[in-house]
């Protein structure tokens, strides 16, 4: 309870009370401020809350970032970093020490380059060097690419890497340039004007690694942006990590997130277009042999009757050759056995009560040695023969009226027997007979239509 001062007297506050007054007035005063300071004292506690001092040769003031701020910070808290933090002034009542609750932190002079940034690309920007329509597209498939960046950077090894393996073979040429510090924006825009006036390469990428924006400068010159836009041959701007964005990645043709990106990005994985190309040749093998079962089916249908006479007759008679070539064979084999076996009952007979052992063993040698040569030959010529039956009954089969109507087919035949080609051949009333692959339908004519379409 707050006590009532009395007249003349100054009024009297718990410490609680006094604080919050003063956590009022300070985040009412101080709600958003920016103090410039070296950072010292610094600490990353378990929590993922940040806590360091701000100071300067003459005062200085604690600092925390909670950890939902501190996941947003590009730049993190690090002893003797001279930066400028932004955020507001409060209590932290429990010790009554104020303090500053940091929500951004950025190096010392990143701010005026930060400036310097969004008034170039205003300036670009309303000449016309980002809009969409002045964009060229890719080739497709390109053989020859310069490169502009550092020779010993991390960049260029990852795209040379990522290039081999998605397309082996291409022509690749690298023009060195210093991508940091002084005389490095001048080098890139030299190396993008030398290949974007000749005629070898067919596309740039120009790019770095990952850095602050002070590393990244380069690429946010005047004189780089301009090289870019004057250029022949399409570029890709491939700078830093995906959440970094410079002047280069609005003006080029392509921005890629990072330099490995942009080696996928130019040039087409080798495998993938050879199993595309597989994919075509089997779509079209898969069309062709539609094609050809469609056509198949419609000469089937508009000689279904001639040809399967023709074919039943051919069939027929070459199978009563066969079994009449069979018959007579067996009956030569039948024949000749008989011979056989009378030559062997003589032999018998003139060998009869004589104890020739040797002689006879001889002869029975023969003669099994000439049954055992004239059994397989008989087989052979029986096999043959049936096979090639076997053959002419799934010729057959195949062009069988019978097979096709197992297919779905009918066959339509008037009252007189006559089989029905066109809907034109049968007036409205008229009786017919539908012969299915298992049973026939006696139908009636309600109405005929000329054909709409052909296969």
């Amino acid at each position: 309870m707050i006590r009532r001062p009395r007249r003349g007297q100054p009024r009297t506050y718990t410490v609680a009370e006094i604080t919050s007054a003063i956590q009022k007035l300070l985040s009412g005063e101080f709600r958003d401020v920016r103090v410039e300071g070296e950072i010292s004292n610094c600490t990353h506690a378990r929590s993922g809350h940040w806590y360091f001092t701000l100071k300067d040769e003459r005062a200085e003031i604690s600092c925390v970032c909670f950890r939902q701020r501190a996941m947003r910070l590009t730049t993190l808290p690090k002893h003797g970093l001279a930066v400028v933090a932004r955020g507001r002034i409060g209590v932290f009542e429990r010790r009554g020490a104020y303090q500053l609750y940091v929500d951004w932190l950025e190096p010392r002079g990143t701010g005026a380059l930060q400036e310097r940034f969004e008034r170039l690309k205003a300036r670009l920007e309303a000449e016309g060097l980002f809009d969409k329509e002045r964009k060229r597209q890719l080739p497709p498939f390109p053989r020859r690419i310069g490169i502009v960046t550092s020779p010993r950077g991390a960049a260029i090894a990852d795209m040379l890497r990522v290039l081999e393996r998605r397309h082996p073979g291409l022509h690749i040429r690298l023009y060195p340039s210093l991508v940091q510090g002084e005389g490095a924006s001048v080098e890139i825009a030299q190396g993008i004007r030398h290949f974007g006036s000749g005629e070898w390469a067919e596309i740039i990428i120009a790019g770095r690694g990952g850095g602050s924006l002070e590393d990244l400068w380069s690429f946010n010159e005047e004189i780089v942006a301009r090289a870019i836009a004057a250029s022949a041959v399409p570029v890709v701007s491939a700078v830093g990590h995906e959440t970094d964005f410079t002047i280069a990645d609005f003006v080029a043709d392509v921005r890629a997130p990072t330099p490995s990106v942009a080696a996928e990005l130019v040039v087409p994985e080798a495998a993938a277009l050879v199993d595309g190309l597989v994919e075509s040749q089997e779509r079209l093998g898969r069309a062709m042999r539609a094609r050809l079962v469609r056509l198949r089916t419609r000469v089937l249908e508009s000689s279904l009757d001639r040809v399967a006479r023709t074919v039943e007759h051919r069939l027929g008679a070459e199978g009563q050759r066969l079994d009449d070539l069979g018959d007579r064979l067996v009956a030569a084999q039948r024949d000749r056995l008989g011979r056989s076996r009378k030559l062997l009952d003589a032999a018998e007979l003139r060998l009869a009560g004589l104890d020739v052992r040797v002689r006879l063993a001889r002869d029975g040698a023969r003669l099994s040695e000439l049954l055992q040569r004239m059994f397989p030959a008989i087989r052979s010529v029986l096999e043959k023969r049936g096979h090639s039956l076997e053959l002419l009954r799934s010729r057959l089969d195949v062009l069988s009226p019978v097979a096709i109507l197992e297919r779905g087919y009918a066959i339509v035949r008037t009252a007189n027997g006559v089989i029905l080609r066109r809907a034109q051949e049968a007036m409205p009333g008229d009786p017919l007979a539908v012969r299915l692959h298992e049973g026939e339908l006696d139908v009636r004519v309600e109405n005929t239509r000329p054909p709409t379409d052909r296969p």
